[in-house]
């Protein structure tokens, strides 16, 4: 039985979220709080966390940062009420997986939740393929037409990221805090760079990219 915890200060919701949850077969734990929401995510590490933004104590920007600084991975879902780009950016760029805007359904919310956990049950793959191309991570080559193409140490864990968040329109800053952490000597502008270098080797024609989409005035998206 896998263990979701529901971080949430409106007792109404919560209640029904975690009848829900249960009703699905799931371990629920609650908080009702950031604070608590926090010791309990320390003390149980459950596989999935629905977290609530604005929280008393502690607010859910605050409290994914600081679960993403524990190295705990499992996946968050954010629950706002707001639906301002800038308020949602912000908060996977601190490490939320995925977000639901209120008022949402409680079905859409279950089979997010549900292919989230598939997928950690699944374990992460070691080998991607797109085009002519294998990026197989355990081994750390990428090849392109069956020939090996050297990829910087960066390139490589940039590439990894890109690939793993498939169709996803990712801001320069999430890229960057994902791939260099908080490296104050790389800058948000920096990635425009180093996406460059890597069209030179995984795009068929640099100048018009396939893979490595610009998404204009937000960053970049990977298709395949």
């Amino acid at each position: 039985m896998e263990t979701v915890l529901i971080i949430e200060d409106d007792s109404t919701m919560l209640r029904g979220l975690r009848d829900n949850f249960e009703l699905a077969g799931y371990r629920v734990l609650t908080a009702a709080d950031g604070a608590q929401g926090f010791d309990e995510a320390m003390r149980v590490r459950p596989d999935l966390i629905i977290l609530d933004l604005m929280l008393p104590k502690m607010n859910g920007y605050e409290l994914c940062r600081e679960l993403r600084a524990e190295q705990l991975d499992m996946p968050i879902l954010m629950l706002t009420a707001k639906d301002q780009e800038s308020d949602i950016v912000l908060g996977l760029n601190l490490g939320a997986d995925d977000y639901v805007t209120k008022p949402f359904g409680i079905k859409e919310l279950l089979a997010r939740c549900a292919a989230f956990l598939r997928r950690r049950r699944e374990g992460a793959p070691t080998q991607f393929t797109f085009g002519d191309c294998v990026l197989d991570v355990s081994g750390h080559v990428f090849t392109r037409g069956r020939q090996e193409i050297k990829l910087s140490p960066k390139e490589f864990e940039l590439l990894h990221f890109f690939i793993q968040k498939v169709g996803c329109a990712l801001t320069r800053e999430r890229i960057l805090h994902a791939v260099w952490g908080y490296d104050r000597l790389v800058t948000p502008r920096s990635i425009d760079r180093f996406v460059t270098a890597l069209r030179q080797k995984i795009e068929p024609n640099p100048q018009r990219p396939i893979f490595i989409q610009t998404v204009r005035e937000f960053g970049y998206k990977f298709e395949c």
